[in-house]
C-alpha cells in the first residue's frame, strides 16, 4: 500500500427527485488500500460505489478513480476496475469455465493471456477438477470466488464489492477475505461494503454513513477508541425494557441502548457509576444479573454516533 490516492471522492451528492441518497460525501482511498463503507439499508452506501463505477452521474461534486473523472469519463473508468455484487452476475446455465471466457471476452481478455488468467481464477476458487460443473450446481463458496475471478480476469486497479460476502457460511467468507488482502498486497485498491462486523474488522481504514452523510471515518480502532465519550458498560437485567427505561435516568450514564438480551450503557469515565448502578436498577424493580466493563464494538460506536443501531445483524445492507 502507498499514499498515492486511487480514489479521490470530493462533496459528491446524488439527488432522486427531492430525496437526497448521498449528501457531500468526500474521501480519499490509497493504492492498494481495504476501504469499508458500513451503515444502514438505504444509507447511500450502493449509490456511492455505483456513482464511482460510473453507472450513475453525480447530481454535484465530483469523484475520481485512478485519476478518471467519473461524470466525464466513464466508459473509460469501467476498463479499470472490477465490481461484484451478493448477486455474483454469474451465469447458472453455463460452466464454471464457460463463465470465466465469456467474462474475459467482455473485459477484451484473449489469446494466451485469458488462458493463464482462466487458469488462475480457476486454482484461486478451488475449482479444479470442477470447472465443467454447471454453476447453479456449485456451493455458495464456490459461486463467490469463482465470481471474483471473473471480476478481476483484466488484473483492474480497484476493485468494488458491494454485499460481496452476504449469504455464504463462515468458513467461505474467512477464505474470500484472504484472497481480497492477497491482491491488497498486490496493490489492488478495494471498496468493500458488508453488513458482517467482523469482516470490517479487517479493513484499513472505515467510514461509517447514515442517511447519506459520512458520520465517522477512521482505522477501525480509532474509531471505536474515540467514537465513545466515556466508559461503555455489559449490563444483564430483568425485565430487559423496565431494565433501560430506568438506566436511562440514572445518575453518570449517558446513553444506553439494548444489544441482544442485555444492555450496553456508556456512563462517565470513574467507578462511581459502575458501583451504584445495581443499587439504583434494585430501586426500580430491575434485577441485575452482571454488571461489567466492556470494550466498544464498531456497533457501539456506530450507535454512540447516529442514536440508531445498524450494525451486526442480517438485515444491516
Amino acid at each position: 500500500m502507498n499514499d498515492a490516492p486511487s480514489i479521490v471522492v470530493d462533496k459528491l451528492v446524488k439527488r432522486f427527485g427531492a430525496f437526497v441518497a448521498v449528501n457531500q460525501v468526500s474521501f480519499q482511498i490509497r493504492s492498494g488500500e481495504i476501504f469499508g463503507l458500513l451503515g444502514p439499508n438505504g444509507s447511500g452506501k450502493s449509490t456511492t460505489i455505483r456513482m464511482l463505477c460510473g453507472l450513475l452521474n453525480p447530481s454535484s461534486g465530483s469523484a475520481t478513480v485512478v485519476g478518471l473523472d467519473v461524470a466525464r469519463q466513464a466508459e473509460e473508468v469501467r476498463q479499470h476496475i472490477g465490481y461484484m455484487s451478493q448477486k455474483f452476475s454469474l451465469y447458472n446455465d453455463l460452466t464454471a469455465i464457460e463463465n470465466l471466457q465469456f467474462f474475459g471476452g467482455l473485459y477484451g481478455v484473449k489469446g494466451r493471456v485469458l488462458d493463464e488468467r482462466i487458469a488462475w481464477a480457476i486454482k484461486m476458487s478451488g475449482l479444479a477438477g470442477s470447472e465443467q460443473l454447471l454453476t447453479g450446481e456449485l456451493s455458495g463458496g464456490w459461486k463467490q470466488r469463482l465470481a471474483l475471478g471473473c471480476a478481476v480476469l483484466h488484473r483492474p486497479q480497484v476493485l468494488f464489492l458491494d454485499e460481496a460476502t452476504a449469504g455464504v457460511d463462515p468458513l467461505s467468507r474467512r477464505q474470500f477475505w484472504e484472497l481480497i488482502h492477497e491482491m491488497s498486497r498486490e496493490g489492488v485498491t478495494i471498496l468493500v461494503t458488508t453488513h458482517y462486523m467482523d469482516e470490517a474488522e479487517y479493513c484499513n481504514r472505515l467510514a461509517l454513513i447514515d442517511q447519506g452523510l459520512i458520520v465517522e471515518m477512521g482505522t477501525p480502532t480509532k474509531i471505536k477508541q474515540t467514537a465513545i465519550k466515556g466508559d461503555l458498560l455489559l449490563v444483564e437485567c430483568s425485565p430487559l425494557g423496565g431494565g433501560l427505561a430506568a438506566v436511562k435516568q440514572a445518575p453518570g450514564v449517558l446513553e444506553a441502548s439494548v444489544f441482544g438480551a442485555a444492555l450496553h450503557v456508556v456512563v462517565s469515565t470513574g467507578r462511581q457509576p459502575l458501583t451504584e448502578l445495581p443499587a439504583f436498577l434494585a430501586a426500580h424493580d430491575v434485577r441485575v444479573g452482571r454488571i461489567e466493563l466492556i470494550s466498544p464494538s464498531l456497533e457501539d460506536a456506530f450507535v454512540s454516533l447516529t442514536g440508531s443501531r445498524a450494525l451486526g445483524s442480517e438485515s444491516y445492507q
